[in-house]
């Protein structure tokens, strides 16, 4: 569970007056303008960036029981790309000896020493787009960070993760200038962006910007055509409602969406109105969304909280799609419907109950960096 404290802008203000771009790109146009694109998830990965978690607060009492499924994730990452870590010198050597515990091939982990505020490298990482056909063929969007909505600081070393990757590799980096979290938005590779009003319209984000704004920010920002909107979120998500907890894309006009078949349970509502709302879209080329309904897992609760707890939350890696379990009976039913969706790629269930505690799983987690 995060736990706010004090914040220092000081590293994020460095940087952007760096206003750090290689001359092989027009920092004037978009990227949109320039042939970029953010792929799909399921597009093809050179690497997943991670920043390594060490902060206490984001799992009181909990931290050290989280690194055995952690690093096991890493393992499964390994195995079909370079796993990229942001981690400064004060924790690389104890995730060196976590890692090396769960047998992972340190020959395919690379470090870079980049601090962190936090692990939640889904929101503070970069943002890669590609343009096959340009001479610089991978650009980053480093979109402004504020801790989902100001809740959580200090984030000012979170916020400038993206700039520093982009510095590392040659990158040309694009500042938009507004706050959005990669875990607040879905893609199909087709032009089609979902997101939901419940957090990117949310006041402690953009306030200056009205719908039709941020639409045209994610236009010009991801390389887009479309964006369709949902409204609800689930309960115990403290990022307002992150499209990654309940709808998902798995191939260019199929979601999974997530349902609580409890009427009682305070999930059962929100989650009809985004089926509903499913439902009545159309995409690009006018077709409907085909929908395929996931269960939710039993409410896990924790010292009182409830926690926001999805098997929505899954990281699609080249071979593997890494699936939260929560040591539940519907478990095994929701590995299944995600193996229906992905018949290429072996589905794997790791225990998330633990890192739930942190209030967030895999797909939260990580960052993909695709290959082009």
């Amino acid at each position: 569970m995060r736990t706010p404290c004090e914040n220092d802008y000081s590293l994020k203000k460095y940087a952007i007056a760096m206003d750090y771009r290689l001359s092989t790109i027009d920092s004037k146009a978009t990227p949109k303008e320039q042939g970029y694109y953010f792929p799909p998830e399921w597009a093809e990965h050179e690497a997943t960036w991670l920043s390594w978690p060490h902060k206490e607060e984001s799992w009181p009492g909990k931290l050290q029981s989280i690194y055995s499924v952690y690093s096991q994730f890493v393992k499964l990452l390994t195995e079909s790309e370079i796993v990229r870590i942001n981690a400064d010198e004060t924790v690389r050597n104890s995730a060196i000896t976590h890692l090396q515990a769960a047998g992972v091939d340190m020959s395919r982990v690379e470090f870079y020493n980049h601090p962190t505020n936090d692990a939640w490298c889904r929101d503070h990482g970069p943002a890669f787009l590609v343009n096959p056909n340009a001479e610089q063929k991978k650009v980053i969007v480093d979109w402004g960070f504020n801790a989902w909505g100001g809740k959580y600081p200090p984030f000012d070393l979170d916020d400038v993760v993206p700039t520093l990757i982009g510095k590392q590799f040659d990158i040309p980096v694009f500042h938009p200038g507004i706050i959005m979290e990669g875990g607040s938005v879905e893609f199909n590779g087709k032009g089609t962006i979902l997101t939901s009003t419940c957090c990117l319209l949310n006041e402690n984000r953009n306030p200056h910007l009205n719908q039709a704004q941020i639409e045209q920010y994610l236009y010009d920002y991801y390389g887009m055509e479309q964006v369709l909107w949902v409204d609800e979120g689930i309960v115990g998500d403290d990022t307002d409602g992150h499209i990654d907890d309940t709808i998902r894309f798995v191939n260019e006009d199929t979601v999974l969406s997530v349902v609580e078949t409890n009427k009682h349970d305070d999930n059962y509502a929100l989650l009809q109105t985004n089926l509903r709302q499913l439902s009545q879209m159309r995409l690009l080329d006018g077709k409907q969304l085909n929908i395929i309904e996931l269960p939710m897992p039993d409410a896990v609760i924790y010292e009182d909280t409830r926690l926001p707890a999805s098997y929505a939350n899954f990281y699609i890696s080249n071979k593997h799609v890494m699936v939260p379990t929560y040591r539940c009976d519907k478990d095994e039913k929701a590995l299944e419907v995600i193996a229906s969706c992905f018949p290429g790629r072996k589905v794997v269930g790791l225990d998330s109950t633990d890192i739930i505690w942190g209030l967030g799983s895999f797909h939260c987690l990580s960052q993909q960096e695709p290959k082009v």
